[in-house]
């Protein structure tokens, strides 16, 4: 007999365990993104806070990221950094344009479900 070979994907692997550990990451609308957006400073900062699906993209994107520093081995944890490092710089590029700060989003969003995917979950128990 073949043993079954559960798939998960990355937006179910971070919901169950968003769910498992009791993270509820919109708890208030004072600080809907994933920094407190009475001191943002930043353009793109101010953009975020003041778009609300740009809001709820940084704090999926937060949590991946969150996840993703717990869950890969200590050795890839440096590279990530870097790679949210850098991320970070590319959306500061994009000022207060929208458009440009949702495509960065996505890609990064899918960048990091993609790690999520690769890394952790063709790896793990689940």
């Amino acid at each position: 007999m073949r043993p079954l070979r559960l798939i998960v994907s990355a937006a179910a692997l971070a919901g169950a365990l968003v769910i498992g550990q009791g993270v509820t990451p919109l708890a208030s609308t004072a600080q809907a993104a994933s920094f407190d957006c009475a001191r943002a400073r930043s353009t793109d900062e101010r953009a975020i806070c003041g778009n609300r699906v740009l809001e709820d993209r940084d704090v999926e994107l937060s949590v991946l990221y969150g996840l993703i520093q717990k869950l890969v081995p200590m050795g890839s944890r440096d590279a990530i950094r870097r790679e949210q490092g850098q991320w970070l710089a590319q959306r500061g590029r994009c000022g207060a344009d929208v458009p440009c700060l949702r495509r960065t989003y996505d890609r990064r969003i899918a960048s990091l479900r993609a790690t999520i995917d690769e890394r952790v979950v063709s790896n793990g128990p689940f």
